[in-house]
């Protein structure tokens, strides 16, 4: 299966989707000026991914700030990963920055997907 990497830019979040590594993670800022276009590959490597996936994945969500139109796109990744079996999500965010830690508690009421609520 093929690395997905994305490199990061002021408005888009570094992407890397790596099967054999066990490395999966979306950090940085997200505000694409077509966010379905932006996250397309994302969910379109998670498809792929979810027909034979590792035994664990552990998912890696290090964002600073999206905006509304990501956060829809966010949620469509997190429903893509629901049916990956040992999926587990790591949201990590800022110890200053109670937003994105909100937007992590809500993303995890709203999947069935354990959440690990990290600080950096």
């Amino acid at each position: 299966m093929n690395i997905l990497n994305l490199e990061g830019g002021e408005d888009t979040p570094r992407i890397v989707l790596d099967k054999k590594n066990g490395i999966m993670e979306i950090s940085g800022r997200s505000l694409p000026e077509d966010s379905t276009e932006f996250y397309k590959p994302v969910l379109d490597w998670i498809e792929a991914y979810a027909t034979d996936p590792n035994p664990t994945t552990t998912f890696v969500f290090k964002l600073e700030y999206f905006n509304t139109a990501s956060s829809k796109l966010i949620l469509d990744v997190l429903y893509a990963l629901e049916d990956i079996k040992g999926i587990k999500v790591r949201w990590y965010f800022n110890e200053e920055d109670e937003d994105m830690e909100e937007a992590g508690q809500e993303f995890s009421e709203l999947v069935e997907i354990p959440f690990e609520f990290l600080t950096y």
